[in-house]
């Protein structure tokens, strides 16, 4: 993974270098332009202010003075007559100042103009200001000086070209080992995973992407861990739900094929097999129904059903089971609701709740029914008053073979297929359903169609 960090790394730092030469360059030759521009100008306005005092008194006296005054300095300054000769300089003149002088344009304007501004390959940039009817101002510079700024402007630019490139480096090391921490986490997570370990643990990462990644593949593994166990719980509970009706099966086969058996006895074991194959038979068509569900080969056959009606019929033929176990059965609906359903579909739905009611209710608990339509949508509710679920099996009672009671018992436990059953049914017919469930009060069943 060390790849990734390098990679991502390259990027970052190709990146911010190829920014950042351009923001130098860019700011280098701001930099310089202007600075080149203020000398220049520097240059023009010293000129004109020579002209002005010329202008206003134009002695040898005068002349002298400005002449002694830019020998002090790092500017020359060349005054010419109407007719071009050199009246006075501060300078030996030689001959690049001369050739520039040659070159003065006729039309020179009142505020001057710059003669000469190529500080790299000249010798002297230079500027003119004209005298009324008496010459004019020629201001000279060596590019030399200019240069030599300039060069310690580069000086200045290297070295904190240098000291970004190692801040870059630096920083983009440090970004690159950040971003790509978690990612090498979560790849060795996932290869965990991909070797059938589940057990792997990540941090939330905040809300990005990264943090949003790292959740998926933690709540993926706590999936495929579950799913692990699941499928185990499932080859346990399938070869147990197949053995138990077959070993008595075989069993009392063989007991009532024994000669001697009694006619009364044999009749008994005969009726246990039924009894055991019918169980058999129900356990493999839940299976059945389970895998035509999974390839989307489970048709639902759907006609108008009056609901009310429809439950009331189920609340008839369930009451007696009720009533054995000492249960009360409710129903209510007020009005009339209609639904578009599979009435034997939608009937092995309300059955399997039902059913699931009255094995985890005590004597003297109650058990409803209740219908009602809200706004667009039809609400059907199964409630009991029994056992009720822990809140850490609620979110897995769907799944299929799974039961809270591990136990088993042919009483209560069942064979784990009803509920994923229900669901699947209830899925097919666009609805959802929804449990709700406290421990020791009761559970409730809320389908939404």
């Amino acid at each position: 993974m060390d790849r990734i960090s390098f990679k991502i790394g390259a990027v970052f730092f190709i990146t911010i270098l190829l920014v950042e030469s351009v923001l130098f360059y860019y700011l280098h030759s701001s930099i310089i332009h202007s600075r080149i521009d203020e000398e220049l100008a520097s240059l023009q306005t010293r000129g004109n202010n020579h002209r002005d005092i010329l202008e206003t008194s134009y002695t040898q006296e005068t002349i002298h003075h400005i002449t002694i005054m830019e020998s002090k300095t790092d500017t020359h300054v060349i005054i010419t007559d109407h007719t071009g000769a050199i009246v006075s300089s501060s300078v030996p003149t030689d001959n690049s100042m001369k050739d520039i002088i040659r070159e003065t344009p006729s039309d020179v304007p009142r505020a001057g103009t710059i003669l000469e501004d190529d500080w790299q390959d000249k010798q002297y940039i230079a500027s003119v200001s004209t005298l009324e009817n008496n010459g004019a101002v020629y201001m000279f510079k060596n590019t030399q000086r200019v240069q030599s700024l300039i060069a310690k402007l580069n000086k200045h630019f290297w070295l904190a070209g240098i000291l970004l490139l190692i801040s870059m480096a630096l920083i983009t090391l440090f970004l690159s080992r950040f971003i790509t921490k978690p990612v090498i986490r979560m790849n060795e997570a996932t290869s965990k995973i991909r070797q059938g370990d589940y057990s792997v643990t990540l941090p939330r990462r905040g809300n990005d992407e990264l943090g949003e990644l790292s959740e998926s593949i933690q709540v993926l593994a706590d999936d495929l861990s579950h799913m692990k166990r699941q499928r185990n719980e499932f080859l346990a509970s399938i070869s147990h739900e197949l053995r138990t009706p077959l070993t008595y099966i075989k069993g009392y086969a063989d007991i009532a094929g024994k000669a001697g058996t009694s006619t009364e006895n044999r009749s008994h074991y005969l009726k246990i097999i039924h009894e055991e194959a019918t169980k058999l038979s129900g356990l493999i068509k839940g299976l059945f129904d389970l895998a035509k569900m999974d390839e989307n080969t489970f048709t639902i056959r759907k006609e108008r059903v009056a609901l009310c009606e429809f439950m009331r019929g189920i609340h008839t033929r369930m009451a007696p089971s009720f009533s054995e176990k000492n249960i009360a059965l409710n129903f209510a609906c007020p009005g009339e609701v209609y639904i578009e359903a599979d009435p034997t579909r939608f009937e092995q739905i309300i059955i399997n709740l039902l059913d699931n009611a009255r094995k985890y209710s005590e004597e003297g608990t109650a058990t409803s029914m209740q219908v009602f339509k809200k706004n667009r949508t039809v609400h059907i509710i199964v409630k009991d008053e029994g056992k009720g679920i822990p809140e850490e099996d609620q979110a897995w009672v769907f799944d299929r073979f799974y039961r809270v009671d591990k136990s088993r018992s042919s009483a209560l436990g069942g064979s784990g297929l009803g509920l994923a059953i229900v669901k699947e049914l209830v899925e097919a017919h666009g609805g959802k359903i929804i449990l709700s469930s406290e421990l020791g009060k009761g559970t409730t069943f809320e389908i939404i169609i």
